[in-house]
């Protein structure tokens, strides 16, 4: 930045200039600490004192940096001194955590910028590290492990910023108060968390072409923007730290934020929309359009400047709106000041997904910054000949009605420079294949060839098979049998067959439960409560994720108990049909989640719940079979017999 001003070289200038204006950055102001600092509660609000001090402070941490002159650095000491020496407590309502993690992070942000000038006194720093821990990282560790009282009851209860906001909070201090425990619970929580500023939550579902959708999506664009500013906020500083959240998930942030910036460029009514039930209503749509919170270019210049990806809605809504402005208080903003940077060769195709999905091949890729359109090849081998069966522009997605057979894929970029073959090759095979079969007749191996064992669990023993041999036997205490890590992450349609001896009529046990937490699963329920009467007994499929509940589940009549019975679960795209003794028992058309939405989850169970309170299955179990696609009526019945 300094080298850029100093030249005069845009559009660092644009950005310097915005900086210069917001006279923030100018010399002579004094700092009006406070002991408490409130938000939430009528009358007795007095944050935006300090939202003016905290920003005073980075911006005159900035102009030192980029100017040299001493004297803004001096200036910005005696604000980070003035606070540490005085703020004591955040007070308010349950808003208080929007201050612990909007402000601890620019706090921390700041000091940091100031880390290494002489003339700030090691004591000095000492006490600001102190107060930083003490009164904003309690509160933003107490929210993200207790939600305010409402982790157990609804972790969903509050909006991804709220999560983002002490997230960005707990990682910064961690970095200037030499903290890596801090740091490592910040990144965890975004990678496994069950609140909603975990990347699986905030961006909860993906459309065809790498559209991520936001979980604000339904309530505002201004909110929708504000959590792109602070999952970029959590990201950059984990990137300067060595660990890459930008790129967890497959770009996951990318996806998101590609979604909010073409959201807020075209009408809503043509976004591609899954439908959204939380405990704050429900969303039919993509709410708003038009906002320009500064938030694109430190996403912009990572995925595209750093790493050589397309971004093309991000670079739309960025050409309305550079230099971003600075930011009312929530982040800084200024980002074409910060995060511009000379461009990285352009990267080949990447992230390609393929996925059946109503017996179609959905292909979806990241594209490369110089493309002009892509080619997507397909072969009957991995090493080819590819056959290119069409040229796309955007979005980057494909669908292919292939015939039967086992193929290949890959994206070739078309560039001013010739053509670029994608770093990956992507097998499928139509209308599907045996993904897992465990027979579980005493040994809890796959014998489908690709080597996804189970594992026995807690009273998991063997016990009488239905045929005579073995089954796996279940205690109801805790019992269960574990299959691997991801092992449906990579399913679209799919199949799940199974023979089951249920013993008792417990609610909510699990024949089985594929998840990572108990926010986002697909599980299948031998008995559980159904839909009116109140009080009618279910089997019931449920593909949840918190936000779409009550949307997805799918009824039948209770199982069984005392008798072998033959179950299999179906889905091709949104239609899901449960089968009980080789017969249709229900179908549902509006099945929106699928496997591969869940991500590489972690905690694939035969017999036990994600919830901790259900009871474990009963019963035995056996024959335990899944299918990448659906299979058809006839082959669930072929399998009953």
């Amino acid at each position: 930045m300094s080298e850029m001003v100093a030249i005069s070289q845009e559009p660092w200038l644009g950005g310097w200039n915005v900086l210069l204006n917001g006279r923030r950055a100018n010399l002579g102001a004094t700092p009006f600490p406070l002991e408490v600092v409130h938000r939430g509660v009528a009358g007795h609000e007095n944050y935006g004192v300090m939202i003016v001090d905290m920003m005073r402070t980075y911006h005159l941490a900035l102009r030192w940096h980029i100017s040299g002159d001493e004297a803004y650095a001096r200036d910005a000491v005696m604000f980070l001194n003035a606070w540490s020496s005085t703020l004591k407590e955040l007070g308010g309502n349950s808003n208080l955590f929007l201050s612990s993690g909007l402000y601890g992070t620019q706090w921390a942000n700041a000091a940091e910028l100031m880390r290494n000038y002489p003339g700030w006194a090691k004591d000095d720093i000492k006490r600001f590290q102190d107060m930083l821990l003490k009164v904003f990282y309690s509160r933003a560790h107490d929210f993200l492990t207790t939600h305010n009282g409402s982790e157990v009851r609804k972790v969903t209860h509050y909006w991804a910023n709220w999560d983002l906001a002490n997230l960005c909070a707990a990682y910064a201090i961690g970095v200037f108060c030499d903290r890596p425990d801090i740091t490592a619970f910040a990144v965890n929580y975004y990678k496994t968390g069950r609140g909603t500023g975990a990347s699986a939550h905030h961006v909860f579902y993906l459309h065809p072409g790498h559209l991520g959708q936001w979980q604000e999506t339904h309530r505002d664009q201004g909110h929708s923007t504000l959590g792109i500013a602070l999952a970029g906020c959590l990201c950059e500083m984990a990137w300067n730290q060595g660990e890459d959240l930008y790129g967890h998930w497959n770009n996951r942030l990318l996806a998101g934020a590609e979604y909010v910036a073409r959201n807020n460029l075209t009408d809503p009514a043509t976004m591609p929309f899954a439908p959204y039930t939380g405990v704050h209503g429900k969303g039919t749509a993509a709410a708003g359009t038009g906002s320009r919170r500064p938030c694109f270019e430190r996403i912009y210049h990572h995925y595209v400047s750093r790493k050589g990806l397309s971004a093309p809605w991000t670079k739309a809504i960025l050409g309305e709106m550079r230099p971003e402005r600075i930011d009312g208080g929530d982040d800084p903003g200024m980002g074409t000041l910060l995060y511009t940077r000379s461009a990285a060769p352009p990267a080949p195709p990447s992230g390609l997904t393929a996925f059946l999905s109503e017996g179609k091949v959905l292909l979806s890729w990241w594209g490369s910054a110089d493309a002009t359109h892509y080619l997507v090849q397909r072969a009957s081998s991995p090493g080819g000949s590819f056959t290119t069966l069409g040229q796309v522009t955007e979005p980057r997605t494909y669908t292919d009605a292939a015939a039967q057979g086992t193929w290949y894929y890959r994206i070739v970029a078309a560039t001013p420079t010739g053509e670029r073959i994608g770093k990956q090759t992507v097998r499928v095979a139509v209308p599907g294949e045996l993904w897992l079969h465990l027979p579980l007749d005493g040994t809890a191996n796959d014998v489908s060839g690709n080597a996804r064992h189970g594992k026995l669990a807690g009273g998991a023993t063997w016990g009488e098979g239905r045929l005579g041999g073995s089954a796996l036997n279940l205690d109801g205490n805790d019992g269960h049998m574990a299959l691997p890590d991801g092992v449906v992450s990579a399913l679209g349609d799919f199949t799940v067959a199974v023979w089951v001896y249920s013993e008792t009529t417990a609610f909510n046990t699990r024949i089985f439960d594929f998840g990572s937490t108990d926010v986002a699963y697909i599980a299948l329920t031998p008995l559980g409560v159904g839909p009116a009467p109140e009080s009618a007994r279910r089997t019931y499929f449920m593909a949840s994720r918190d936000q779409f509940w009550p949307e997805q589940p799918l009824f039948a009549d209770a199982l069984p108990t005392g008798r072998w019975v033959h179950v299999a679960l179906t889905q091709s795209g949104k239609v899901a049909s449960l089968y009980v003794a080789g017969r249709l028992a229900a179908r549902h058309d509006g099945i929106w989640i699928t496997p591969y939405q869940l991500g590489h989850t972690t905690q694939n169970w035969i017999g036990r719940s994600q919830y901790g309170g259900d009871r474990y299955f009963k019963g035995r179990l056996q024959d335990f079979r899944i299918y990448s696609g659906a299979l058809t009526a006839a082959q669930v019945a072929t399998l009953a017999q």
